[in-house]
Parts: structure tokens; sequence; C-alpha cells
């Protein structure tokens, strides 16, 4: 796999031109594990079950989200063994928004909209945040004119990814086998449903804020979408909120690029960097120079304003 466009950029796509629609099975899915979760929650709340919860999410959002599907299978920014790499992406997989292959589809169409001129408020995140989280967890949105997803063949032809996206939802069955084994029916709601409830949800807050406010010191010119960083997160979404960072430096592995910035999912890859599992860990002086990057605090009050109402202009 390689960090590179997977949609293409050519004459007549547009970002902006398209109708957000419900998504039946999406809405569905994460409706029903919403009802599971709060119904059963509340119902069945103790020490224990919370704990389940709390470790079944840490593994699956760092292990499966963050470092299997974020940082290695949608950017390439290290490398592994195949093994762990498809259980990494597994991982990511139980979190419950989307199989392999759906996810690189909507985090690529995604950035390439962010980095177009002007985008659909669905892309950015620019609408009421319960507009938002409607959107995004209960439709998709549909471009009259969207470029062509392309994967790496690497990825369109394995049999295993191919596998897991084909039955992503049923991909929990395994995991909610062992957590009724274990623990009953309590433990499959907590580590399963409230699980998946948690992640997603978390998943579109992280990103919304992300997106709007926080702390800025990278400006990508040209794109109508800005990434932020959120202080204070760095825990609890592995390393994911420094967002600003990661608009900068898409094929960093280290998210967090300061020592000041909390990045977890940095420390498990220097860990397995050390054991001899992971290798080739990029960071942002490995990757080339972006023409288009600029760094905030090198530039004059009059440019920063520009930067930061130009999008605003642009769509009026």
């Amino acid at each position: 796999m390689v960090d590179e466009p997977r949609y293409s950029a050519t004459a007549g796509q547009n970002a902006v031109i398209g109708t957000v629609r419900w998504s039946p099975a999406k809405s569905l899915w994460i409706g029903t594990m919403m009802l599971i979760a709060i119904i059963g929650g509340y119902h069945t709340f103790s020490v224990e079950n919370f704990a389940v919860l709390l470790i079944t999410t840490a593994i699956t959002l760092c292990f499966g989200h963050s470092l299997g599907m974020h940082r290695l299978f949608i950017h390439n920014s290290y490398q592994t063994y195949k093994p762990v790499e498809y259980i990494f992406v597994w991982l990511g997989v139980l979190v419950g928004i989307a199989g392999p292959i759906g996810m690189m589809r909507t985090h690529d169409i995604r950035d390439w909209a962010q980095r177009q001129r002007q985008c659909h408020d669905y892309f950015a995140h620019r609408q009421v945040w319960y507009r938002d989280l409607w959107w995004q967890l209960h439709c998709d949105v549909k471009l009259d004119n969207p470029p062509e997803f392309t994967p790496e063949d690497e990825v369109e032809n394995n049999k295993v990814y191919r596998f897991m996206e084909s039955t992503w939802m049923l991909q929990q069955l395994p995991l909610v086998a062992l957590l009724y084994a274990a623990g009953g029916w309590e433990w499959v709601i907590w580590g399963s449903s409230a699980r998946i409830s948690i992640s997603v949800f978390g998943h579109w807050l992280i990103g919304y804020f992300a997106h709007n406010t926080g702390e800025q010191e990278w400006h990508v010119s040209g794109a109508s979408v800005q990434g932020y960083n959120i202080k204070f997160c760095g825990l609890i979404t592995m390393g994911e909120c420094w967002h600003n960072n990661h608009h900068a430096f898409p094929g960093s592995a280290k998210l967090g690029i300061h020592d000041s910035q909390t990045d977890p999912g940095w420390w498990v890859l220097k860990l397995m960097q050390y054991l001899g599992w992971a290798w080739d860990l990029k960071t942002p002086k490995d990757l080339g120079n972006r023409k288009e990057l600029l760094k905030l605090e090198c530039i004059d009050n009059y440019m920063m304003t520009a930067l930061v109402f130009s999008p605003l202009l642009i769509r009026k």
C-alpha cells in the first residue's frame, strides 16, 4: 500500500454539488446498537461491566482504528508483519463504523473534498452540531460528479480484506461469543453494543471539533477545510485529536509531533519497533516538503486573517 491519492482528479469533478440522503443500513445499525446500549446498560450497570467497556474500547480504538485502519491501512505510515496487519485491521472493523475498504473509501473522499477550494458541508462538518451528527451517523452524501475511487491492487484483490468488507457487521460475532462465554449477556451489552455506540459517537465528536475549533500550527493553502488540534484529548483519542498535525503531515505515524502532545498510538508503535514487530515508522521529517503547507507562526497578522476567512469568502 502507498499513501497516494486513490481518487482521480480530472476535470468536471465537483466536491460541492451533491445531496445528503438517509442511509437505512447505516442508520439501523448504529440505532440498534445505541438502543441496546441505553436500555441494557441502564439495567446492567456495574463497575465490572464498565471496566469491560473501557478495556474493549481501548483495544479496538488504539490497535484497531488508530494503528490498524488509519495509520497503517489507509496511510501506510509504518510497516509490520502481515498477520499483525490483519489483526489490527480486524480490530478496526470491530469499532463498528465500516469495513476496511469502506473506511478507506470514506476517508479518502473526505480528504479529497477537504483539499478542494470548496466542498460540501457534509465533508467540512460546517453545519450545526445536531444536523452534522444526524448526517454523519445516519446519512451518506451523494455527489453529482464524484471522483473515481481506485484502491491499490493489493487491497482490491486481497481475499482477507474483501471478506472483512462483505461481512463487516458479522465480524462482531467472534467477540460477542467470547464476551458471552466470559460474562454472559451483560458483557455482550457493554463490550459490544455500548462499545460500538461510544466509539462511533466519539469518532464523530472528535471529528466535528477537529474541523471547527482548537489550535492550529499549520495551514494547508488552497484547502477549503483545515484541521485543528484538540488539547487534553490525546489519551482518550489515542493521539487522533492532533488533527491539525495530521492535515499537515498525513503520512506520519506520529500524530502528536511535539513532546507535549500525548500520543498513545505512537508509544505503542515505538514499543513494537523495539520488539521488532514494526519498522519504517514515518515522522514529519521523513516526508517530502509540501509547497502548500504554511507554518502559521511565520505568517504576519494580515495574511493570517486572509487565510482564516478565505474559505468563507470563497463560499459566498
